[in-house]
């Protein structure tokens, strides 16, 4: 079955009688043994077969290295009881055994067995939502050898296929997540450490574990009975801890409150860099390009600011132990015009060098690069997420954590307020009012296509908008059940050439819902204007793509073609060409770190450093893609060729801070929104925020 030989199943129909032969007389014999090990109903769980009913059992109830693993009958003793650790390992007789696969084959058929425990991958083993249970060295799935459903059918390794012979439960088919870590707090705050800790979730089934992040980054996780735990931290970098609470079966809880904190430096520095030296410029248009060379410090230079007179028009920081660069393109400038420059490093510390050497430089008669200038229409006072351009010119953005809706028109900078939209909630982090798109008939239809959260879950509603107000009666909910959590809701909307809505869904902080084809996180959705599934969805679903941890970013090129824009963990960020029915890796992958080499995972077209990244929206231009960076502080414009992503450049680096959307705008330039205050707290009206109109070459 599921495309195994015939030859293979003979063999294994000899091999399974004979193994339940040997059982039977191992059970007979463990009859008339009085050995306690075996007798004990241990602590642990049943995991039990869906095609079979039938529990995951060690042979013969035997504890020696090497028994073998079958499914039998479930019943009260010790070789059934697993305990799923911390560490991955699935742990049989009171933990002194762990489930093995023998001689850490990743073959499909591999055997396995019990062994003593070692922390080898091979001993270790990750409880997917969908049912499955994967072997972190092999990707393969625990299956039951046949599809057999027979007392004795032996278990191995098989490459995972969907079949219900790959599918276990672990606590009776929980669905149950557990409640929110309590009284989340801090001690001991050193420069390189912190102790964290928090009150016990409680959950039908028990907490297996607890997962520990900050600001959406998952740092540790730590078992269901540990309630603190140390962390390593940065000297200087403000974080934001938090906790979410995980059972076996995969649920995770709502995130507990989050903790500020920043670290001390580790010592005392009062030394300033040296000044940078040799700066020089030339001039393209009305675009700048300087190079300096580089400071020393006694400790390290962590930034470059660069000034246009006595304007900052820049920072370049470092992204870890690399040194900061020591270029910057400064576009949009005014032609004919000149402008002098100088550049200043600081270290962690705050302590500033000298300037640089000034360099003069006049620009030419007219723009000759790739942005020719940069307008501010506005500002505001809440985090801009979602914004549309209406057939008039004028624009629509949504305020997150407001949760209502601005009519601002460019030109003139007036702005209206169109209403709240209703039941929108926050999640003291990411959550709130998102996404946003007009329909392709909006000019006679008004309707506004809106993605938020709500106390309940993630969804997108539709809403009129008639003379120049929210018709709320209107509000129809196309679809709900997207999970939420505090951060990883995705929530981007764009309309296709197709006429389908498409939107970004998160994995709610359970990288296991990113695999799952049944569950609507962690995917890239693809709904009718009515809300309906598509007749040609790939799966008979909502879901156009998988495998993605946090998509936000989405764009059409001229071929018709979907660009995503993705957010990784800790190591890379993510640009994807989105394919139907297409598996992007998460959480085995991340960017091109991980299994990612594995046959079924398609690989990003282009990935950066978390510290250069953290990428939110994108638009595509005359075919080129242009990406508004958040943590990156910066736009990347990448051209697309082909299938690739080509003559990556870098603009506005630490210019304006934090750029959260980026949107063409009808004269065939683009809208530019920071999100630089208030970003992961869902408190309205505490930023300080900017929108620009970006003219390009």
């Amino acid at each position: 079955m599921f495309g195994r030989t015939q030859h293979r199943r003979h063999h294994r129909r000899w091999l399974t009688a004979l193994v339940a032969a040997v059982a039977a007389i191992a059970a007979l014999v463990a009859m008339l043994t009085t050995s306690a090990s075996t007798a004990l109903a241990a602590t642990g769980s049943h995991v039990t077969g869906t095609a079979s009913g039938r529990c995951l059992d060690v042979i013969g109830q035997s504890t020696t290295d090497g028994a073998g693993i079958n499914i039998y009958d479930c019943n009260s003793q010790a070789n059934q009881a697993w305990t799923l650790t911390a560490a991955g390992e699935l742990r049989v007789y009171d933990s002194a055994k762990c489930l093995d696969v023998a001689h850490a084959s990743t073959a499909p058929g591999a055997t396995l067995e019990i062994w003593t425990c070692n922390g080898g991958d091979n001993q270790k083993w990750k409880v997917n939502s969908n049912g499955t249970i994967t072997g972190v060295q092999s990707g393969l799935c625990l299956d039951v050898v046949g599809a057999g459903t027979a007392n004795s059918t032996l278990v191995d390794l098989w490459t995972c296929n969907g079949g219900g012979n790959q599918k276990w439960t672990t606590a009776a088919g929980d669905t149950s997540a557990p409640t929110v870590p309590g009284n989340a707090r801090v001690s001991d705050l050193l420069c390189d450490s912190v102790t964290f800790a928090w009150n016990a979730s409680s959950d039908n089934t028990g907490v297996a574990f607890y997962d520990v992040y900050h600001d959406g980054q998952l740092m540790k996780s730590v078992s269901g009975t540990t309630l603190s735990t140390s962390l390593t931290v940065v000297p200087g970098v403000t974080w934001g801890l938090y906790v979410n609470a995980r059972d076996a079966a995969g649920n995770v809880s709502q995130a507990g409150a989050t903790v500020s904190i920043t670290p001390p430096q580790c010592q005392v520095d009062t030394q300033a860099p040296t000044a940078p030296g040799n700066l020089t410029g030339s001039v393209s248009g009305t675009t700048v390009t300087l190079n300096w060379s580089a400071s020393s410090d006694n400790i390290a230079v962590k930034y470059y600011d660069v000034y246009r007179g006595s304007t900052k028009a820049g920072t370049i920081t470092a992204n870890g132990t690399t040194p900061p660069a020591t270029s910057f393109i400064d576009s949009g400038l005014t032609a004919n015009t000149t402008y002098a420059y100088y550049v200043v490093a600081r270290d962690a510390q705050a302590n500033a060098s000298a300037h640089s050497n000034t360099v003069s430089l006049k620009t030419g008669a007219a723009c000759g690069g790739a942005v020719c200038a940069v307008t501010q229409i506005t500002t505001d006072t809440d985090i801009p997420w979602g914004l549309v351009t209406l057939p008039d010119g004028t624009i629509l953005y949504n305020r997150r954590d407001a949760h209502d809706i601005i009519h601002l028109n460019p030109a003139t900078g007036a702005k209206t307020t169109v209403g709240t939209v209703p039941n929108v909630d926050e999640t003291d982090g990411e959550g709130g009012l998102l996404g946003l798109a007009i329909s392709a008939g909006y000019a006679t239809d008004h309707w506004l296509y809106i993605m938020h959260t709500s106390p309940s879950d993630n969804r997108i509603v539709r809403i009129k908008l008639e003379n120049d107000k929210l018709t709320l009666s209107s509000e129809q909910v196309l679809l709900s059940g997207i999970l939420r959590n505090k951060f990883h809701n995705g929530g981007r909307l764009r309309f296709g050439p197709d006429g389908k809505l498409y939107a970004t869904a998160g994995d709610a902080q359970n990288g296991d819902n990113a695999q799952n084809k049944n569950s609507l996180n962690g995917k890239i959705l693809r709904l009718n204007p009515d809300g309906s599934v598509p007749s040609d969805n790939p799966f008979g679903n909502y879901v156009w793509s998988y495998g993605h941890r946090n998509p936000q970013g989405l764009a059409f090129d001229s071929q018709g073609r979907l660009w995503e824009q993705e957010f990784g963990n800790s190591v890379m960020d993510e640009t994807n060409l989105i394919t139907k029915g297409g598996n992007y890796g998460w959480p085995a992958c991340e960017g091109t770190s991980g299994t990612c080499g594995s046959a079924g995972y398609i690989a990003p077209k282009h990935t950066y450093s978390t510290a250069d990244g953290s990428c939110s929206g994108i638009a595509v231009v005359r075919d080129v893609l242009y990406i508004a960076c958040e943590r990156g502080t910066r736009m990347y414009r990448e051209v697309i060729s082909g299938s690739d992503l080509t003559n990556v450049q870098i603009y506005f680096n630490g210019t304006y801070g934090r750029l959260r959307t980026v949107e063409p705008a009808p004269d065939g330039g683009l809208w530019l929104t920071t999100s630089n205050n208030g970003d992961k707290d869902s408190i309205p009206d505490n930023s300080d925020e900017k929108l620009f109109h970006v003219t390009l070459g």
